[in-house]
C-alpha cells in the first residue's frame, strides 16, 4: 500500500487515528470470539470505516488487493475440479501402502504428503483433501486418529510456509510487497525443510513409535487398491497438466511479465473449459456450478473485508506510528527489528488468526523502508514476517484457518479435538520451529 494524499473527514471532528483503531480494536475482537462468521465482521467492518468517515467508498476500493482475491480464487476452482479425479485420494492409499500399513510409516508418509501439497497448492485446501481419507485409513487400521491430524495440522503449515501459494499469509506478503514465487521457494524452503525434518522426529516420538496395529488392521489397508480411488481418468491427465503449467508459470512469472493472479485465475478458466468440453451441455452447467460453489467465499469476503478495514488504519495513521515506536524500541538495528517481527508474529499469529494479523503488520514494516535506507534493504523482514506467521500458526487451534478446518472434520466424525490439549503439545512444538528459523534468519541475513 502505497502512501497517498487522501483526507480523511471523521464524523463529530474525531481523530482519523482513533476513528480506525477503535473499528479495527471491535472487528478483530469480534472475530477473536468466533460467535459471528469473519466475513460477516470483516465486511460490517468496511461499512463502519465508510460511515465514520476514515475512507469513502473509492479509497476503501483503493484497498483491496485483487491479485491475492485473484490468485487465491484461482487455486480453489483448479483444487476443486482436479479433486473430482480422485488423484488426492490415489496419494493418500498409495502412501499408507507404501508404509506398509504400519501406522508410524503412514503418518511420517501422509505428513510429507501434506506439506509437499500445501506448498503447491495451499494448505486449507489439502487439508480439506488429506483429513478424511486419513479418517478412513485409521479406521480400518483401528488406531486413534488424532496423532495423524495433529501431525497433519502442522505439516500444513510448515509445507504451506515454504511457497507464495502455499499459505494464505505468504499470499498477502508476495502480492502486497512483490515478492516472486522463486523469492519465496530460494529464501524460505531451505529452513522449512528442516523444520519440517525436526516435527518428524517429534510426532514420531510423541506418538508414532508407540502405535501398533493389528495383523488383521494391515491386511485390510494393504488390501486397498489405489487405482479404484481414480474416479475420472480423462480429468485426472487434464488437471495434472494444467496445475504443472501453473506451478512452471508461476516459476517464470517475473520473465513472463505474468501476475500470480493472472497464472491461476487463467488456469483455472482453461481447466473449466477442458472440464466441460469432456461432458454434455446439461451435465457441464452443473460442473460449473458446483465448481463455483466449492469455492471458499467465506475466506474470499474476509480478505476483502480485511483489506479494507486495515487500509483505513494506515490512512489514520497509527501504523506509521506503531512502526516508528518499534524502530525506537529495536535501536534502529535491522537485526533486532527482525527478530522482533519473528517472535511477535510466532506469538500473536498463534493467539489470533495469522492472516488479519499479517495484513496489519505488512503497512507498518513497509512503513520502516526509509529507516533502513528505502524498501530493497528491508526484505530480510518480510522473511522473518512469513515463518513467524506462518509456523506460529500452529501454536492453537485458532492460530491458523487449516486448524480450524482439521478440528471441524474431526469432531464431526467423532474424534474430539480441544483448545487446550492441543495448545500443550502444539505451542512448544512451534517455539522449536520458531527457534530454527531464528538461527537461519541470524545465519543467512544478520550474521
Amino acid at each position: 500500500m502505497q502512501p497517498h494524499a487522501f483526507e480523511p473527514h471523521v464524523v463529530f471532528g474525531m481523530s482519523p487515528m482513533w476513528a480506525s483503531t477503535i473499528v479495527l480494536v471491535v472487528v478483530y475482537g469480534v472475530i477473536i470470539t468466533e460467535k459471528i462468521n469473519r466475513a460477516i465482521i470483516a465486511l460490517l467492518g468496511i461499512g463502519l470505516m465508510i460511515l465514520v468517515g476514515v475512507l469513502t467508498q473509492e479509497e476503501a476500493v483503493k484497498g483491496i488487493d485483487f491479485n491475492t482475491i485473484g490468485l487465491l480464487t484461482g487455486m480453489m476452482i483448479l483444487v476443486s475440479i482436479s479433486r473430482r479425479s480422485g488423484m488426492f485420494q490415489y496419494m493418500a492409499v498409495w502412501s499408507a501402502k507404501k508404509a506398509n500399513a504400519s501406522p508410524a510409516g503412514i503418518m511420517l508418509l501422509l505428513s510429507v504428503c501434506t506439506a509437499v501439497l500445501s506448498a503447491l497448492l495451499d494448505n486449507v485446501t489439502t487439508v480439506l483433501l488429506v483429513v478424511p481419507v486419513t479418517l478412513a485409513i485409521t479406521r480400518d487400521l483401528e488406531v486413534p486418529p488424532y496423532p495423524f491430524l495433529f501431525a497433519e495440522i502442522f505439516a500444513s503449515n510448515i509445507g504451506g510456509t515454504a511457497t507464495l501459494i502455499g499459505d494464505p499469509p505468504n499470499i498477502l506478503i508476495g502480492s502486497l510487497v512483490g515478492l516472486s514465487f522463486n523469492e519465496f521457494i530460494v529464501h524460505l524452503t531451505p529452513v522449512i525443510i528442516v523444520v519440517m525434518a525436526v516435527q518428524l522426529v517429534m510426532t514420531h516420538l510423541m506418538w508414532g513409535r508407540k502405535m501398533r496395529a493389528t495383523a488383521e488392521a494391515r491386511a485390510r489397508v494393504m488390501a486397498m487398491k489405489e487405482i479404484d480411488t481414480i474416479e475420472d481418468w480423462l480429468l485426472l491427465k487434464q488437471s495434472l497438466v494444467v496445475l504443472g503449467v501453473v506451478i512452471v508459470a508461476f516459476v517464470l512469472a517475473r520473465p513472463l511479465h505474468l501476475e500470480p493472479a493472472t497464472i491461476a485465475m487463467f488456469g483455472a478458466a482453461v481447466l473449466m473449459l477442458l472440464d466441460n468440453w469432456a461432458h454434455h451441455a446439461e451435465k457441464a452447467a452443473e460442473n460449473v456450478h458446483k465448481t463455483f460453489s466449492d469455492v471458499e467465499w467465506i475466506t474470499i469476503f474476509f480478505f476483502v473485508g480485511l483489506f479494507v478495514v486495515v487500509h483505513g488504519v494506515e490512512v489514520g495513521g497509527l501504523l506509521g506510528l506503531l512502526a516508528n515506536k518499534l524502530l525506537e524500541a529495536t535501536g534502529g538495528q535491522m537485526a533486532a527489528t527482525g527478530y522482533a517481527i519473528l517472535w511477535a508474529s510466532a506469538v500473536l499469529s498463534a493467539i489470533v488468526d495469522n492472516i488479519p494479523f499479517v495484513a496489519t503488520m505488512i503497512p507498518l514494516i513497509k512503513a520502516m523502508a526509509p529507516a533502513f535506507g528505502g524498501a530493497d534493504k528491508i526484505e530480510p523482514l518480510w522473511w522473518c514476517l512469513s515463518l513467524g506467521a506462518c509456523l506460529g500458526g500452529n501454536g492453537t487451534l485458532i492460530g491458523a484457518s487449516a486448524n480450524l478446518t482439521v478440528a471441524g472434520i474431526a469432531e464431526r466424525n467423532g474424534v474430539p479435538f480441544r483448545f487446550m490439549t492441543y495448545t500443550l503439545y502444539a505451542f512448544p512444538m512451534m517455539l522449536v520451529s520458531v527457534a530454527i528459523s531464528h538461527v537461519y534468519v541470524w545465519w543467512r541475513y544478520f550474521s
